[in-house]
Protein backbone atom coordinates (compact mmCIF):
# COMPACT_ATOMS: atom_id res chain seq x y z
CA UNK A 1 0.00 0.00 0.00
CA UNK A 2 1.02 3.46 -0.83
CA UNK A 3 1.73 5.64 2.24
CA UNK A 4 0.36 9.39 1.82
CA UNK A 5 0.02 9.65 5.91
CA UNK A 6 2.83 10.23 8.70
CA UNK A 7 1.18 8.09 11.48
CA UNK A 8 4.03 9.06 14.01
CA UNK A 9 4.56 12.48 13.35
CA UNK A 10 0.96 12.71 14.03
CA UNK A 11 0.74 10.83 17.55
CA UNK A 12 3.50 13.16 18.76
CA UNK A 13 1.69 16.48 17.53
CA UNK A 14 -1.88 15.47 19.03
CA UNK A 15 -0.44 14.46 22.28
CA UNK A 16 1.72 17.88 22.45
CA UNK A 17 -1.65 19.67 21.51
CA UNK A 18 -4.05 17.97 24.00
CA UNK A 19 -1.10 18.30 26.92
CA UNK A 20 -0.86 22.47 26.32
CA UNK A 21 -4.74 22.41 26.23
CA UNK A 22 -4.94 20.62 29.15
CA UNK A 23 -2.40 23.09 30.96
CA UNK A 24 -4.32 26.58 29.95
CA UNK A 25 -7.07 24.95 31.60
CA UNK A 26 -5.51 24.53 34.92
CA UNK A 27 -5.25 20.63 34.59
CA UNK A 28 -8.61 19.83 34.23
CA UNK A 29 -10.11 19.47 30.92
CA UNK A 30 -12.89 17.83 29.76
CA UNK A 31 -11.91 16.16 25.87
CA UNK A 32 -14.85 15.60 23.69
CA UNK A 33 -13.86 12.69 21.08
CA UNK A 34 -15.52 12.66 17.97
CA UNK A 35 -15.34 10.28 15.80
CA UNK A 36 -14.45 6.15 16.70
CA UNK A 37 -12.22 5.24 19.38
CA UNK A 38 -11.71 1.98 17.78
CA UNK A 39 -11.73 0.84 14.22
CA UNK A 40 -11.41 4.42 12.58
CA UNK A 41 -11.53 2.83 8.85
CA UNK A 42 -12.55 5.90 7.18
CA UNK A 43 -9.77 7.45 8.48
CA UNK A 44 -6.89 5.22 7.50
CA UNK A 45 -8.53 4.55 3.94
CA UNK A 46 -8.79 8.21 3.05
CA UNK A 47 -4.97 9.01 4.67
CA UNK A 48 -3.02 6.30 3.98
CA UNK A 49 -0.84 5.15 6.98
CA UNK A 50 -2.92 6.51 9.56
CA UNK A 51 -3.86 3.72 12.34
CA UNK A 52 -7.14 3.69 12.59
CA UNK A 53 -6.54 2.40 16.16
CA UNK A 54 -4.15 5.74 16.60
CA UNK A 55 -6.69 7.32 19.08
CA UNK A 56 -6.14 4.30 21.67
CA UNK A 57 -2.90 4.46 21.72
CA UNK A 58 -2.77 8.35 22.21
CA UNK A 59 -4.95 7.23 25.25
CA UNK A 60 -2.08 4.83 25.97
CA UNK A 61 0.23 7.66 26.30
CA UNK A 62 -1.86 9.38 28.37
CA UNK A 63 -2.92 7.11 30.52
CA UNK A 64 -1.77 8.20 33.65
CA UNK A 65 -3.23 11.38 33.09
CA UNK A 66 -6.76 10.24 31.59
CA UNK A 67 -10.17 8.82 32.14
CA UNK A 68 -12.54 7.75 30.10
CA UNK A 69 -16.65 8.68 30.58
CA UNK A 70 -19.15 6.94 28.19
CA UNK A 71 -21.95 8.51 26.67
CA UNK A 72 -25.17 6.39 25.06
CA UNK A 73 -28.15 8.31 24.47
CA UNK A 74 -31.54 6.85 25.77
CA UNK A 75 -33.32 7.45 22.60
CA UNK A 76 -30.18 5.77 20.84
CA UNK A 77 -30.92 2.56 23.33
CA UNK A 78 -34.58 2.37 22.38
CA UNK A 79 -34.75 2.23 19.38
CA UNK A 80 -31.59 0.09 18.88
CA UNK A 81 -29.49 1.97 16.56
CA UNK A 82 -26.50 0.06 14.80
CA UNK A 83 -23.33 0.91 13.93
CA UNK A 84 -23.17 0.20 10.61
CA UNK A 85 -19.97 -0.62 10.08
CA UNK A 86 -19.71 -3.46 12.69
CA UNK A 87 -23.67 -4.57 13.03
CA UNK A 88 -23.68 -3.82 16.53
CA UNK A 89 -26.43 -2.24 18.89
CA UNK A 90 -25.19 0.77 20.26
CA UNK A 91 -25.68 -0.02 23.49
CA UNK A 92 -23.77 -3.29 22.80
CA UNK A 93 -20.83 -1.25 21.11
CA UNK A 94 -20.64 0.86 24.74
CA UNK A 95 -19.62 -2.54 26.34
CA UNK A 96 -17.33 -3.89 23.81
CA UNK A 97 -15.12 -0.23 23.67
CA UNK A 98 -15.01 -0.47 27.33
CA UNK A 99 -13.72 -3.97 27.96
CA UNK A 100 -11.19 -3.39 24.90
CA UNK A 101 -9.94 -0.36 26.67
CA UNK A 102 -9.65 -2.10 30.31
CA UNK A 103 -8.01 -4.53 28.45
CA UNK A 104 -4.99 -1.80 27.84
CA UNK A 105 -5.09 -0.69 31.54
CA UNK A 106 -7.08 2.49 30.24
CA UNK A 107 -9.42 3.95 32.84
CA UNK A 108 -12.88 3.79 32.36
CA UNK A 109 -14.51 5.73 35.46
CA UNK A 110 -18.37 5.56 34.36
CA UNK A 111 -21.50 5.89 31.72
CA UNK A 112 -23.78 8.32 31.12
CA UNK A 113 -27.27 7.50 30.34
CA UNK A 114 -28.31 11.26 27.95
CA UNK A 115 -31.45 12.00 26.73
CA UNK A 116 -33.38 9.99 28.99
CA UNK A 117 -36.81 10.45 29.13
CA UNK A 118 -37.87 6.79 31.16
CA UNK A 119 -37.23 4.64 28.02
CA UNK A 120 -37.76 1.32 29.53
CA UNK A 121 -34.63 -0.06 27.41
CA UNK A 122 -32.32 2.68 28.83
CA UNK A 123 -33.85 1.39 32.73
CA UNK A 124 -32.83 -1.70 31.91
CA UNK A 125 -29.61 -0.67 30.05
CA UNK A 126 -28.61 1.23 33.47
CA UNK A 127 -29.62 -1.65 35.71
CA UNK A 128 -27.53 -4.46 33.68
CA UNK A 129 -24.15 -2.05 33.83
CA UNK A 130 -24.88 -0.92 37.75
CA UNK A 131 -25.40 -4.72 38.89
CA UNK A 132 -22.13 -5.62 37.19
CA UNK A 133 -20.02 -2.86 39.46
CA UNK A 134 -20.48 0.33 36.87
CA UNK A 135 -21.24 3.94 38.00
CA UNK A 136 -23.77 4.98 36.10
CA UNK A 137 -25.51 8.51 35.83
CA UNK A 138 -28.62 9.82 34.35
CA UNK A 139 -29.09 12.70 32.53
CA UNK A 140 -32.43 14.39 31.13
CA UNK A 141 -33.07 16.92 28.54
CA UNK A 142 -31.15 19.98 29.37
CA UNK A 143 -34.16 22.97 30.32
CA UNK A 144 -34.06 26.40 28.23
CA UNK A 145 -31.83 24.50 25.55
CA UNK A 146 -31.14 25.96 23.08
CA UNK A 147 -31.60 29.60 23.47
CA UNK A 148 -32.11 30.50 26.88
CA UNK A 149 -28.85 30.47 28.35
CA UNK A 150 -30.28 31.84 31.95
CA UNK A 151 -31.88 28.55 32.45
CA UNK A 152 -29.28 26.24 30.77
CA UNK A 153 -26.46 27.70 33.17
CA UNK A 154 -28.86 27.38 36.19
CA UNK A 155 -30.06 24.81 38.82
CA UNK A 156 -32.58 24.03 36.80
CA UNK A 157 -30.59 23.28 34.24
CA UNK A 158 -26.97 21.68 33.96
CA UNK A 159 -27.87 21.83 37.79
CA UNK A 160 -30.04 19.24 37.69
CA UNK A 161 -27.86 16.65 35.88
CA UNK A 162 -25.83 14.90 38.89
CA UNK A 163 -22.54 15.42 38.78
CA UNK A 164 -19.91 13.21 37.60
CA UNK A 165 -16.75 12.35 39.75
CA UNK A 166 -13.57 12.44 38.32
CA UNK A 167 -10.17 12.35 39.19
CA UNK A 168 -7.98 12.99 36.21
CA UNK A 169 -6.90 15.88 34.71
CA UNK A 170 -7.89 14.96 31.55
CA UNK A 171 -11.50 13.29 31.40
CA UNK A 172 -12.30 12.31 27.82
CA UNK A 173 -16.01 12.52 26.52
CA UNK A 174 -16.88 9.69 24.06
CA UNK A 175 -19.59 7.81 22.60
CA UNK A 176 -19.93 5.00 20.76
CA UNK A 177 -21.83 7.50 17.48
CA UNK A 178 -23.35 10.70 16.53
CA UNK A 179 -25.26 12.36 18.81
CA UNK A 180 -24.69 11.02 21.87
CA UNK A 181 -24.70 13.92 24.19
CA UNK A 182 -21.25 14.67 24.24
CA UNK A 183 -21.23 18.18 23.90
CA UNK A 184 -24.33 19.02 26.53
CA UNK A 185 -22.36 16.13 29.48
CA UNK A 186 -18.90 18.56 28.79
CA UNK A 187 -20.86 21.38 29.65
CA UNK A 188 -22.88 20.21 32.32
CA UNK A 189 -19.18 18.94 34.17
CA UNK A 190 -18.42 22.66 33.64
CA UNK A 191 -20.98 24.09 35.63
CA UNK A 192 -20.85 21.67 38.02
CA UNK A 193 -16.86 21.96 38.36
CA UNK A 194 -16.97 25.80 38.38
CA UNK A 195 -19.73 25.77 41.50
CA UNK A 196 -16.54 23.73 43.19
CA UNK A 197 -14.44 26.38 42.88
CA UNK A 198 -12.53 23.60 40.07
CA UNK A 199 -11.63 26.34 36.62
CA UNK A 200 -11.67 23.62 34.48
CA UNK A 201 -12.00 23.69 30.27
CA UNK A 202 -13.58 22.20 27.30
CA UNK A 203 -11.89 21.36 24.11
CA UNK A 204 -12.95 19.14 21.33
CA UNK A 205 -11.31 16.48 19.09
CA UNK A 206 -12.62 15.52 15.78
CA UNK A 207 -10.64 14.38 13.04
CA UNK A 208 -12.47 15.75 10.28
CA UNK A 209 -13.10 18.37 8.86
CA UNK A 210 -9.11 18.45 8.73
CA UNK A 211 -9.46 22.56 9.63
CA UNK A 212 -5.74 23.10 8.16
CA UNK A 213 -6.56 21.73 4.90
CA UNK A 214 -8.40 23.49 1.79
CA UNK A 215 -12.63 23.13 1.74
CA UNK A 216 -12.44 21.54 -1.18
CA UNK A 217 -9.76 19.10 -0.80
CA UNK A 218 -10.56 15.39 -1.28
CA UNK A 219 -10.32 14.73 2.54
CA UNK A 220 -12.76 17.15 3.56
CA UNK A 221 -15.43 16.01 0.31
CA UNK A 222 -14.70 12.50 1.47
CA UNK A 223 -15.68 13.45 4.95
CA UNK A 224 -18.90 15.43 3.58
CA UNK A 225 -19.58 12.10 1.66
CA UNK A 226 -19.25 10.00 4.54
CA UNK A 227 -21.96 11.80 6.43
CA UNK A 228 -24.20 13.01 3.78
CA UNK A 229 -27.04 11.16 5.05
CA UNK A 230 -26.70 13.66 8.64
CA UNK A 231 -26.54 16.58 6.05
CA UNK A 232 -23.67 17.72 7.53
CA UNK A 233 -22.12 20.41 5.13
CA UNK A 234 -18.48 21.38 5.52
CA UNK A 235 -17.73 25.47 5.65
CA UNK A 236 -15.27 27.75 5.73
CA UNK A 237 -15.33 28.95 9.86
CA UNK A 238 -16.44 32.30 9.84
CA UNK A 239 -15.58 33.26 13.03
CA UNK A 240 -12.01 31.97 12.72
CA UNK A 241 -11.93 34.25 9.77
CA UNK A 242 -13.52 37.19 11.61
CA UNK A 243 -11.12 37.12 14.47
CA UNK A 244 -8.10 35.79 12.82
CA UNK A 245 -8.31 37.17 9.16
CA UNK A 246 -7.38 33.54 8.64
CA UNK A 247 -9.26 30.84 6.65
CA UNK A 248 -9.96 27.10 8.45
CA UNK A 249 -12.55 24.49 7.86
CA UNK A 250 -14.95 23.14 10.01
CA UNK A 251 -18.96 21.90 9.37
CA UNK A 252 -22.49 23.18 9.52
CA UNK A 253 -23.89 22.23 13.17
CA UNK A 254 -20.33 23.15 15.19
CA UNK A 255 -20.93 26.86 13.11
CA UNK A 256 -24.35 27.14 13.91
CA UNK A 257 -24.20 26.10 17.38
CA UNK A 258 -21.42 28.42 18.15
CA UNK A 259 -22.80 31.40 18.96
CA UNK A 260 -25.12 29.34 21.44
CA UNK A 261 -21.92 27.39 23.29
CA UNK A 262 -20.05 30.76 23.51
CA UNK A 263 -22.75 32.31 25.36
CA UNK A 264 -22.90 29.33 27.42
CA UNK A 265 -19.11 28.92 28.39
CA UNK A 266 -19.38 32.83 29.20
CA UNK A 267 -22.07 32.05 31.12
CA UNK A 268 -20.43 29.46 33.15
CA UNK A 269 -16.78 30.56 33.26
CA UNK A 270 -17.29 34.16 33.30
CA UNK A 271 -15.08 35.11 29.98
CA UNK A 272 -15.45 34.50 26.21
CA UNK A 273 -12.81 31.36 26.32
CA UNK A 274 -12.66 30.58 22.55
CA UNK A 275 -13.32 33.16 19.73
CA UNK A 276 -14.14 30.07 17.26
CA UNK A 277 -15.17 26.67 16.33
CA UNK A 278 -12.04 26.00 15.64
CA UNK A 279 -10.37 27.67 18.36
CA UNK A 280 -12.31 24.54 20.25
CA UNK A 281 -10.52 21.80 18.19
CA UNK A 282 -6.53 20.03 18.85
CA UNK A 283 -6.85 18.04 15.93
CA UNK A 284 -3.50 17.59 14.15
CA UNK A 285 -4.06 15.34 11.23
CA UNK A 286 -3.62 17.81 8.48
CA UNK A 287 0.35 18.13 9.61
CA UNK A 288 0.78 14.87 8.92
CA UNK A 289 -0.18 14.41 5.21
CA UNK A 290 3.27 13.42 3.78
CA UNK A 291 2.12 12.51 -0.12
CA UNK A 292 -1.22 14.69 -1.39
CA UNK A 293 -1.35 12.29 -4.99
CA UNK A 294 -1.63 9.48 -2.79
CA UNK A 295 -4.31 10.70 -0.35
CA UNK A 296 -5.83 12.32 -3.38
CA UNK A 297 -6.74 8.96 -4.99
CA UNK A 298 -7.34 7.39 -1.56
CA UNK A 299 -10.39 9.91 -1.12
CA UNK A 300 -11.95 9.69 -4.33
CA UNK A 301 -12.09 6.05 -4.19
CA UNK A 302 -13.94 6.54 -0.97
CA UNK A 303 -16.51 9.19 -2.44
CA UNK A 304 -17.22 6.03 -4.60
CA UNK A 305 -17.47 3.83 -1.96
CA UNK A 306 -19.95 5.79 -0.16
CA UNK A 307 -21.74 6.48 -3.03
CA UNK A 308 -22.39 2.62 -3.79
CA UNK A 309 -23.52 2.52 0.11
CA UNK A 310 -25.98 5.04 -0.45
CA UNK A 311 -27.24 3.44 -3.29
CA UNK A 312 -27.51 0.03 -1.60
CA UNK A 313 -29.11 1.60 1.53
CA UNK A 314 -32.05 2.94 -0.55
CA UNK A 315 -32.85 -0.49 -2.28
CA UNK A 316 -32.86 -1.86 1.08
CA UNK A 317 -35.27 1.34 2.39
CA UNK A 318 -32.77 2.26 5.04
CA UNK A 319 -31.75 5.22 3.80
CA UNK A 320 -33.09 8.30 1.40
CA UNK A 321 -32.43 9.76 -2.37
CA UNK A 322 -31.11 12.65 -0.97
CA UNK A 323 -28.08 11.25 0.25
CA UNK A 324 -27.14 9.94 -2.90
CA UNK A 325 -27.80 13.06 -4.80
CA UNK A 326 -25.85 14.73 -2.19
CA UNK A 327 -22.74 12.36 -3.05
CA UNK A 328 -23.82 12.91 -6.30
CA UNK A 329 -22.55 16.27 -6.33
CA UNK A 330 -19.64 15.36 -4.45
CA UNK A 331 -18.37 13.00 -7.33
CA UNK A 332 -19.36 15.97 -10.00
CA UNK A 333 -17.27 18.53 -7.92
CA UNK A 334 -14.25 16.54 -7.86
CA UNK A 335 -14.55 15.03 -11.61
CA UNK A 336 -14.90 11.43 -10.81
CA UNK A 337 -17.34 9.00 -11.26
CA UNK A 338 -18.12 5.48 -9.77
CA UNK A 339 -15.19 3.52 -12.83
CA UNK A 340 -12.71 5.51 -10.70
CA UNK A 341 -12.22 2.39 -8.94
CA UNK A 342 -11.40 -0.33 -11.41
CA UNK A 343 -13.07 -3.36 -9.99
CA UNK A 344 -16.39 -1.68 -10.80
CA UNK A 345 -15.52 -1.69 -14.24
CA UNK A 346 -14.47 -5.05 -14.11
CA UNK A 347 -16.87 -6.70 -11.95
CA UNK A 348 -19.57 -4.87 -14.29
CA UNK A 349 -17.81 -6.30 -17.65
CA UNK A 350 -16.98 -9.95 -16.24
CA UNK A 351 -20.67 -10.08 -14.72
CA UNK A 352 -22.29 -9.60 -18.02
CA UNK A 353 -19.63 -11.40 -20.48
CA UNK A 354 -20.14 -14.32 -18.07
CA UNK A 355 -23.84 -14.07 -17.17
CA UNK A 356 -22.95 -14.78 -13.67
CA UNK A 357 -22.82 -13.07 -10.57
CA UNK A 358 -19.41 -11.55 -9.84
CA UNK A 359 -16.91 -10.05 -7.60
CA UNK A 360 -14.16 -8.69 -8.74
CA UNK A 361 -10.95 -7.92 -5.76
CA UNK A 362 -7.71 -5.98 -6.00
CA UNK A 363 -4.77 -7.23 -4.96
CA UNK A 364 -1.67 -5.41 -3.47
CA UNK A 365 0.13 -5.59 -6.31
CA UNK A 366 -3.03 -4.26 -8.45
CA UNK A 367 -4.18 -7.22 -10.14
CA UNK A 368 -7.14 -7.60 -10.30
CA UNK A 369 -9.18 -11.37 -9.20
CA UNK A 370 -12.70 -12.11 -9.96
CA UNK A 371 -15.10 -14.52 -8.28
CA UNK A 372 -18.66 -16.12 -9.67
CA UNK A 373 -21.61 -17.46 -8.31
CA UNK A 374 -21.89 -20.64 -10.02
CA UNK A 375 -22.75 -24.32 -8.96
CA UNK A 376 -21.45 -25.07 -5.53
CA UNK A 377 -19.56 -21.92 -4.13
CA UNK A 378 -20.96 -17.87 -3.75
CA UNK A 379 -19.32 -15.36 -5.36
CA UNK A 380 -17.73 -13.81 -2.32
CA UNK A 381 -16.43 -17.52 -1.65
CA UNK A 382 -14.94 -17.84 -5.47
CA UNK A 383 -13.05 -14.25 -5.46
CA UNK A 384 -11.39 -14.92 -1.96
CA UNK A 385 -9.95 -18.76 -2.87
CA UNK A 386 -9.14 -17.16 -6.35
CA UNK A 387 -7.31 -14.59 -4.52
CA UNK A 388 -5.73 -16.75 -1.95
CA UNK A 389 -4.56 -18.54 -4.92
CA UNK A 390 -2.92 -15.86 -6.91
CA UNK A 391 -0.75 -14.61 -3.58
CA UNK A 392 0.24 -17.72 -3.00
CA UNK A 393 1.66 -18.86 -6.26
CA UNK A 394 -1.33 -21.78 -6.73
CA UNK A 395 -1.59 -22.62 -10.52
CA UNK A 396 -6.04 -21.90 -11.09
CA UNK A 397 -6.48 -25.29 -11.82
CA UNK A 398 -5.01 -26.55 -8.35
CA UNK A 399 -7.59 -27.27 -5.33
CA UNK A 400 -7.06 -26.36 -2.31
CA UNK A 401 -10.20 -27.57 -1.10
CA UNK A 402 -11.56 -30.51 -2.38
CA UNK A 403 -15.25 -30.83 -3.63
CA UNK A 404 -15.81 -34.28 -1.36
CA UNK A 405 -15.55 -31.56 0.95
CA UNK A 406 -17.38 -28.97 -0.32
CA UNK A 407 -20.63 -31.18 -1.31
CA UNK A 408 -21.27 -32.13 1.98
CA UNK A 409 -20.99 -28.46 3.46
CA UNK A 410 -24.13 -27.91 1.02
CA UNK A 411 -25.90 -31.26 2.62
CA UNK A 412 -26.04 -30.00 6.00
CA UNK A 413 -26.92 -26.54 5.41
CA UNK A 414 -29.91 -27.63 2.80
CA UNK A 415 -30.91 -30.68 4.76
CA UNK A 416 -30.05 -30.34 8.51
CA UNK A 417 -29.75 -26.80 8.82
CA UNK A 418 -33.36 -26.09 6.53
CA UNK A 419 -31.29 -22.94 4.51
CA UNK A 420 -32.48 -22.47 1.36
CA UNK A 421 -29.04 -21.41 -0.42
CA UNK A 422 -27.76 -23.39 -3.10
CA UNK A 423 -24.17 -22.36 -2.92
CA UNK A 424 -21.58 -22.50 0.19
CA UNK A 425 -20.92 -18.84 1.81
CA UNK A 426 -17.70 -17.41 2.56
CA UNK A 427 -17.91 -18.51 6.50
CA UNK A 428 -18.03 -22.02 5.38
CA UNK A 429 -15.04 -21.72 2.97
CA UNK A 430 -13.11 -20.10 5.29
CA UNK A 431 -13.73 -22.73 7.68
CA UNK A 432 -13.17 -25.26 5.21
CA UNK A 433 -9.42 -23.78 3.94
CA UNK A 434 -8.45 -23.51 7.62
CA UNK A 435 -8.98 -27.16 8.05
CA UNK A 436 -7.64 -28.22 4.96
CA UNK A 437 -4.55 -26.08 5.73
CA UNK A 438 -3.59 -28.55 8.93
CA UNK A 439 -3.40 -31.42 6.22
CA UNK A 440 -2.02 -30.64 2.96
CA UNK A 441 0.49 -27.90 1.77
CA UNK A 442 -1.15 -25.82 -0.84
CA UNK A 443 -4.08 -24.61 1.67
CA UNK A 444 -1.97 -23.66 4.10
CA UNK A 445 0.30 -21.73 1.91
CA UNK A 446 -3.30 -20.16 0.46
CA UNK A 447 -4.38 -19.66 4.00
CA UNK A 448 -1.46 -17.77 5.12
CA UNK A 449 -2.07 -15.40 2.68
CA UNK A 450 -5.45 -13.97 4.46
CA UNK A 451 -3.81 -11.18 5.63
CA UNK A 452 -2.61 -9.75 2.77
CA UNK A 453 -6.05 -9.44 1.52
CA UNK A 454 -6.28 -6.23 4.53
CA UNK A 455 -7.40 -3.08 2.98
CA UNK A 456 -8.30 -4.52 -0.53
CA UNK A 457 -10.56 -2.85 -3.14
CA UNK A 458 -13.67 -4.90 -4.29
CA UNK A 459 -16.52 -4.67 -5.53
CA UNK A 460 -19.91 -7.20 -6.13
CA UNK A 461 -22.86 -6.88 -8.85
CA UNK A 462 -25.42 -7.98 -6.50
CA UNK A 463 -26.27 -6.84 -2.80
CA UNK A 464 -24.20 -9.19 -0.25
CA UNK A 465 -26.40 -10.88 1.47
CA UNK A 466 -25.21 -9.22 5.37
CA UNK A 467 -23.40 -12.37 6.45
CA UNK A 468 -20.68 -12.62 3.82
CA UNK A 469 -20.89 -8.66 3.80
CA UNK A 470 -19.54 -8.65 7.17
CA UNK A 471 -16.96 -11.35 6.56
CA UNK A 472 -15.54 -9.26 4.43
CA UNK A 473 -15.38 -6.21 6.68
CA UNK A 474 -13.76 -8.16 9.12
CA UNK A 475 -11.23 -8.81 6.31
CA UNK A 476 -10.39 -5.13 6.43
CA UNK A 477 -11.74 -5.71 2.44
CA UNK A 478 -13.06 -2.55 0.84
CA UNK A 479 -16.09 -3.86 -0.09
CA UNK A 480 -19.22 -2.28 -2.53
CA UNK A 481 -21.96 -3.41 -4.30
CA UNK A 482 -24.69 -2.99 -7.08
CA UNK A 483 -27.36 -1.49 -5.89
CA UNK A 484 -29.19 -5.36 -7.21
CA UNK A 485 -30.50 -8.08 -5.43
CA UNK A 486 -29.39 -11.65 -6.49
CA UNK A 487 -33.18 -12.88 -5.87
CA UNK A 488 -36.55 -12.33 -6.12
CA UNK A 489 -36.82 -13.77 -2.85
CA UNK A 490 -37.92 -11.49 0.04
CA UNK A 491 -36.92 -13.15 3.51
CA UNK A 492 -33.67 -14.92 2.22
Amino acid sequence: MNIGFDNEKYLKLQKESILNRIEKFNNKLYLEFGGKLFDDYHASRVLPGFDPNVKVKLLETLKDKAEIVFCISATDIERNKIRGDLGLSYDMEVLRLIDNLRSLDIYVSSIVITLFKNQPSAVKFANKLERRGEKVYIHKYTKGYPGDVETIVSEEGYGANPFIETTKPLVVITAPGPCSGKLATCLSQLYHEYKRGVKAGYAKFETFPVWNLPLKHPVNVAYEAATADLKDVNLIDPFHFNAYNKLAVNYNRDVEVFPILKNILKKITGESVYNSPTDMGVNMAGFAITDEDVVKDACFKEIVRRYYAARCDFKKGLGDAETIERIEMLLNEMEINVNYRKVVTVAKDVSRESGYPTIALELPNGKIVTGKTKTLISASAAVMLNALKELAGIPDNVEIISANILKPILKLRKEALKTKTSVICLDDILVALSICASMEENARKAFDKLKELKGCDAHCTYILPQAEENTLKKLKISITSEPVYNSADLFN
